[in-house]
């Protein structure tokens, strides 16, 4: 879900120095269970890694919705009995999320809720619509009135105008209208509804527990409440759920599946299971691979917490060489630390990671990282470990040089501050401080996806940050959004 707004809130404060990459939302839902809405808040508490600045939950109990949408993390307001006590019924939806950039203002918070012809809809999204601000624009000049800055009410404004007896076309006739990366899951007084894009770009996979069905953006919120996982959502695929149990509908005609690589670099939780594949061991394949590929002569390896710590221990044990955390992550520090002057900014990542002296102090080190974005973060870090003695630093990146943006639902700086799309590997070698750099190539990380990579056919992935090839027409970016008109909102996208 994409924040089109330029609104400030003041409870959320951004780090302007941090730039790890952000996936924007993780979405939940399940019917036919009675308390729903605590086993949604579960869900989420298992998906918040995907979005920490707001959540919210919406519910049906059989005659009416309930819902509360909160600035914060799930567990700060959702806890114990709390949800089933507020928010009642067999069916209930949820939603975690980042903001695209800027901050984040409670009318964005989602699920959104709308009362239509048919009814209450309340509507869940993880991704980005490439095309929303021309819809956007165009609904306006027809008269739409918009509550939100959020491209997920475009999709809204299509559904009601849209023309058809049930519901279900309705929705369908919306979604095709729609483009770019997307999972929805929505809530009606008679059924949940889940939709994944044409190409497969964002996740969604389908759980049950008992006689209640679920929906999700990881396996790991299947886990959390001992779910058993069924199938992913297909790609172009519209599920229907309800009392009968889950009729399917092909919104599109086939297309080659491209689920987003981001998902195995970075995003997924560990412990997940994305298309089939445990993101660990895809994870410790990178670390392996980028071992071959670029090693060095050294004396121990140390991830960049956290997502770094697979990769690490793949190129360790690739290479026997000693792995250690080196580096102790505090994880009571969130986005919303107050960093009032440029000297504590300098300070940030310490705020945020500790080196551990003993296991680096005389040694030559190599840092393993999922990425490197703009390359500050690494920068602060590199000279963390120099400052707790070590006699080299080195630095890999187990992904491969991100060149280029996205607008599929990622966070991520333009193109003219991507380190790797302006910089030869020698001045960022020289820019990071360090005695040597790398990066896992794109062969090597569909390698480590257990494929085969064809760069001369349609990629079996969405790569597009390696290798610019874009799944979908990116009709809002072409068209140079917000150059030429300025409306309320502005695109915050790459």
């Amino acid at each position: 879900m994409t924040h089109l707004s330029n609104s400030a809130d003041p409870t959320c404060e951004i780090d302007p120095d941090d730039d790890r990459i952000k996936e924007e939302c993780g979405v939940f839902g399940i019917y036919g269970m009675e308390n729903a809405a605590a086993m949604t808040a579960l869900g989420l508490h298992a998906l918040q890694h995907r979005g920490q600045e707001a959540c919210g939950i919406a519910s049906f109990d059989g005659e009416k919705f309930h819902a509360e949408r909160h600035l914060g993390l799930v567990g700060d307001n959702f806890t114990g009995s709390d949800p089933a006590e507020r928010l009642k019924g067999h069916a209930s939806i949820g939603h975690v999320r980042y903001s695209t950039a800027g901050q984040t203002t409670l009318r964005n918070v989602q699920p959104l809720f709308s009362e239509l012809t048919i009814g209450g809809f309340a509507i869940a999204h993880n991704g980005h619509l490439t095309n929303a601000y021309t819809l956007r624009e165009r609904l306006v000049e027809k008269g739409a009135i918009f509550q939100s800055t959020s491209d997920t009410e475009v999709l809204i404004h299509l559904i009601a105008r849209a023309k058809g007896g049930e519901f279900i076309d309705r929705f369908i006739s919306g979604i095709r209208q729609v483009d770019g990366g997307y999972a929805f899951v929505g809530m009606t007084s008679e059924a949940m509804i889940g939709a994944r894009d044409r190409f497969g770009i964002r996740p969604l996979l389908i759980g049950r527990l008992g006689d209640s069905y679920l929906l999700a953006s990881e396996t790991c919120a299947f886990d959390m409440i001992s779910a058993e996982f069924i199938r992913e959502v297909e790609p172009g695929e519209v599920v229907v759920i309800n009392s009968d149990g889950i009729r399917s509908f092909k919104a599109f005609p086939d297309a080659t599946p491209r689920p987003c690589l981001f998902e195995f670099v970075y995003f997924a939780r560990p412990d997940s299971i994305v298309s089939g594949k445990s993101v660990y061991e895809v994870r410790k394949r990178m670390g392996r691979r980028l071992a071959q590929e670029s090693p060095a002569d050294v004396d121990v390896i140390i991830p960049v917490p956290d997502s770094g710590v697979p990769a690490a221990l793949g190129f360790a044990q690739e290479l026997g060489i000693p792995f250690e955390l080196g580096i102790i992550r505090n994880h009571y520090v969130g986005r919303t630390f107050i960093q009032p002057t440029q000297q504590i900014r300098d300070m940030g990542v310490r705020l945020k990671h500790s080196a551990n002296r003993a296991m680096i102090e005389g040694k030559r080190v190599l840092l393993v990282d999922d990425s490197i974005v703009r390359g500050t973060t690494s920068t602060k870090i590199v000279r963390m470990i120099k400052a707790a003695g070590a006699k080299e630093v080195h630095f890999r990146s187990a992904s491969p040089p991100i060149k280029y943006p996205d607008h599929y639902g990622i966070d991520m700086p333009t193109k003219e501050k991507l380190i790797a799309a302006n910089y030869s590997l020698k001045d960022m070698t020289e820019m990071l401080e360090v005695d040597s750099l790398g990066f896992l190539s794109i062969e090597g990380l569909y390698w480590a996806m257990g494929e085969e990579y064809r760069a001369e056919n349609a990629p079996q992935y969405t790569d597009h940050c390696f290798t610019g090839q874009y799944p979908t027409p990116l009709i809002d970016r072409d068209r140079q959004v917000g150059n030429s008109k300025q409306l309320s909102f502005l695109v915050e996208v790459a």
